[in-house]
């Protein structure tokens, strides 16, 4: 078997079953409802009450519940047209399925260590297994390509770096604004950790996401080989993300919690990732240059 079947069977295996997954997360709607419980921190805290997530905060589940419609109306169809252009050997499909399998792994990271423990525990951790291999594999094939080859001229790395640079350190001050302020009153624990162990959100975007989309920015500003590469992959990633989050903030205006001014910040970012990543994809060029 090469690894273009390997890949195949993989990305069907993450169709199938986070289709599943993501139907039960929108569905599921076992339980009493809404009650209250007191943290080991003793904040009292809203739990959802109902569905997989019932044991998640009334909050936290239903941003849960709107980035599984992401996923199933959005994330999986595109994740299927970038395979059978992958399997088709199109450039501009591969690095579309590279970008996707990316929010796919990261989506399944955040699920297996955020969302309370739940029936689909065992789901997720093989969706993040397979979405991990098929990332490998897939940018370990798309390295193989000629960079500057790959990409025209005017391809608008300064504008699309610049981006995903300020957004980095925007979102970085965002979580500082978080964290920081309870560390210097001597709380400690910031209010939106509710009753969750740590704030995992803030935590792996701190310490993982924000520094790869800072570094790829500036090596896209700088015209360099794996700035084309990753800043690509990451904005592709980015578009779907932020969607899911702009699902998410619609989600909690609908539960009537105050999302002024994120609901106008968060869909104009959106809206600049998605016309990002369109440029990206459409100045990888279709023919080898000769």
């Amino acid at each position: 078997m090469n690894q273009k079947q390997t890949i195949t069977i993989l990305v069907v295996f993450i169709i199938v079953l986070s289709a599943l997954t993501s139907s039960l997360g929108i569905f599921s709607n076992d339980g009493s409802g809404t009650y209250q419980y007191e943290s080991i921190r003793r904040q009292i805290v809203d739990i959802y009450g109902k569905g997989i997530y019932q044991h998640m905060s009334s909050d936290v589940a239903v941003q849960g519940i709107a980035q599984d419609y992401i996923t199933l109306f959005a994330a999986i169809p595109l994740l299927l047209i970038s395979l059978i252009g992958f399997r088709k050997k199109s450039k501009r499909a591969h690095f579309l399925l590279v970008g996707t399998l990316g929010y796919f792994l990261v989506t399944y990271l955040f699920y297996i260590t955020m969302a309370m423990y739940n029936i689909m525990f065992l789901a997720y951790a093989a969706l993040l297994a397979s979405t991990f291999f098929s990332f490998i594999l897939s940018l370990k094939q798309l390295s193989n390509f000629n960079i500057f080859e790959a990409f025209s001229v005017k391809t608008p790395n300064r504008f699309v770096g610049w981006f995903l640079i300020t957004n980095s350190i925007s979102i970085a001050i965002l979580w500082l604004g978080v964290i920081i302020p309870p560390l210097i009153k001597g709380t400690i624990y910031p209010v939106e950790l509710q009753h969750y162990t740590t704030l995992i959100v803030q935590g792996f975007d701190l310490g993982l996401l924000l520094p790869i989309c800072f570094v790829t920015g500036i090596l896209l500003v700088r015209k360099k080989p794996g700035g084309y590469l990753y800043a690509t992959i990451y904005i592709v990633f980015l578009s779907i993300m932020m969607t899911a989050l702009t699902a998410k903030i619609i989600a909690k205006a609908m539960s009537n919690v105050n999302v002024i001014p994120v609901i106008f910040i968060i869909p104009t970012i959106n809206i600049i990732t998605i016309v990002s990543a369109v440029l990206m994809i459409k100045n990888i060029r279709t023919k080898d240059v000769a």
